[in-house]
């Protein structure tokens, strides 16, 4: 079934001067403007967005929305009128955000995470901060060490708060946090718990193997970053070893070993430094 807010491949039925009409099934025939219809002939199938445009009417577009229907993003605000705020969510008519779903009023240039969402009576789409009523309303069924998306959303007295592959809520506790989280971020995370009442605990670093595989990145790159030498090593300070590469000092240590027993780094009494 063909949606308004979600991606749908339709085929298409005729031309026309301003376009081609393709066959959205139980929508009837939708208008892809000429734009995006240039090269296509009847009978072409085509991956396209549906949505309406300025004048309710169903259009398709080869563009990609920054989200589709009950997806999460940081999007920015455009313009402010008296129906509310209009979001740059990368198409060419802009998202509304009406007054009533926003937390506080919101202004022209800055950038706030929002749901996006489908009217079903009007099938128009639209944004909203109020998304809690959206997320944890299915039995999560994740295993610890599980890669997952995220979009931070809060900042709380525990840590940050981030939605979960638009489904579910999690927290990434602050004493786990080795670097700044900017509010709006999207980004992997890991499973690291779920709890017996269904509260989903996160972590930022990756699970065993794959967790040192990607801080070796990070310190190969920061040593060739400083001419090949840091003087940073497996007994400096927890907090000095955080500030240089975002990581603890259990896992920067394994790490550590690793690349050593690879030849990758000799270390010395003060630091380490880059083999070859």
């Amino acid at each position: 079934m063909v949606q308004t807010g979600k991606y749908a491949t339709l085929r298409v039925v005729r031309l026309v001067d301003f376009g081609a009409y393709l066959d959205g099934e139980n929508l009837g025939e939708i208008l892809m403007p000429k734009r995006y219809a240039e090269r296509l002939e009847v009978g072409d199938k085509v991956d396209v967005f549906v949505y309406l445009d300025s004048e309710d009417r169903l259009v398709a577009t080869t563009e990609k929305p920054l989200a589709t229907e009950g997806e999460f993003a940081t999007l920015r605000v455009k313009a402010v009128n008296r129906m509310g705020a209009f979001l740059d969510w990368g198409l060419a008519k802009d998202l509304l955000i009406p007054y009533s779903q926003q937390r506080s009023r919101m202004q022209v240039e800055e950038s706030y995470v929002v749901r996006v969402c489908r009217d079903e009576k009007t099938k128009r789409l639209y944004a909203t901060e109020y998304f809690n009523e959206y997320l944890d309303n299915i039995i999560p069924n994740y295993e610890n060490g599980e890669e997952v998306e995220i979009i931070v959303t809060e900042r709380t007295q525990l840590g940050y708060r981030a939605v979960i592959n638009n489904l579910h809520t999690g927290i990434i506790y602050a004493n786990e946090t080795y670097r700044p989280i900017a509010i709006g971020t999207k980004r992997k995370a890991y499973i690291k718990k779920v709890r017996e009442d269904d509260k989903i605990d996160l972590t930022l670093e990756a699970p065993g193997y794959a967790k040192v595989d990607s801080l070796q990145e990070t310190i190969i790159r920061k040593l060739q970053e400083n001419g090949g030498y840091m003087a940073v090593g497996d007994k400096s300070d927890p907090e000095i070893i955080r500030m240089a590469f975002g990581c603890s000092k259990k896992a920067f240590k394994m790490t550590l070993g690793t690349l050593y027993k690879n030849g990758r780094v000799d270390l010395t009494t003060e630091g380490i430094r880059l083999k070859g």
